[in-house]
């Protein structure tokens, strides 16, 4: 009597986040593709002269500019769906917020936004991988910075609390509704235009990795408040 066939086992959350993230990169290839040839066509189309012509080149720049954004897209996933496995050591979160308030100095300056950074004496260090914490937490000073769009001011304060290390990154920004605050860190949940949805998914992944939590307060019209706290490095 022939085996009677047997169902697939569903598949683990991680089996599918690989899963999407190996289709996600057979994507990219693609549109890797179709981005150098539209290139190719605009170099065909760059001396037009004919309003058909310039008709042409305006659409192939159109299909270009959603090419890259497919492409940033991409990359914004791969990124949540394939976090590495962590390589941590005794980092202090002097070094980490002080790099990236250096990265992030001149479009402050450009926004008219003023960044403050104030550690406590006594901060312990933290087991952290640092370049991975550093994306996390470019996220919320990105998020930040936007939400100021005629400036303002970007405040970080580092303590210590009950064994852990907390990072608070305040801004004076526009604040968030509370039916979006709701929302805030689940996937493609964005309120920006060109916004993927994923900086904040990706942050909270991140910090919840590294045995943390991250939560946000926020006032419409007067600022958010987002608190990170990890566990002290022994």
């Amino acid at each position: 009597m022939p085996d009677t066939p047997t169902p697939d086992a569903p598949l683990l959350p991680a089996e599918l986040a690989e899963l999407a993230a190996g289709f996600i990169h057979e994507i990219k290839n693609h549109l890797g593709t179709l981005s150098l040839n539209l290139h190719l066509l605009a170099e065909d189309f760059e001396t037009a002269e004919t309003p058909r012509e310039r008709r042409a080149l305006d659409r192939v720049g159109r299909l270009s500019g959603e090419c890259r954004k497919l492409l940033d897209l991409s990359n914004d996933f791969l990124r949540f769906a394939r976090l590495r496995e962590l390589r941590v050591k005794p980092t202090t979160l002097d070094v980490v917020v002080s790099r990236l308030i250096d990265f992030l100095a001149p479009t402050a300056r450009h926004r008219n936004v003023e960044i403050n950074w104030f550690p406590a004496p006594d901060l312990p260090p933290v087991a952290l991988d640092a370049d991975l914490f550093e994306q996390a937490l470019l996220n919320l000073m990105l998020n930040a910075e936007q939400a100021m769009p005629d400036g303002g001011t970007l405040t970080l304060i580092g303590r210590a609390e009950d064994g852990r290390v907390v990072l608070e990154v305040i801004d004076t920004g526009t604040g968030i509704e509370p039916a979006v605050m709701a929302k805030l860190f689940r996937p493609f949940h964005t309120t920006k235009p060109d916004g993927s949805g994923l900086g904040l998914a990706t942050a909270r992944k991140i910090v919840i990795a590294h045995g943390g939590t991250i939560e946000a307060q926020s006032t419409p019209g007067r600022g958010t408040k987002f608190t990170v706290a990890l566990p002290a490095a022994p």
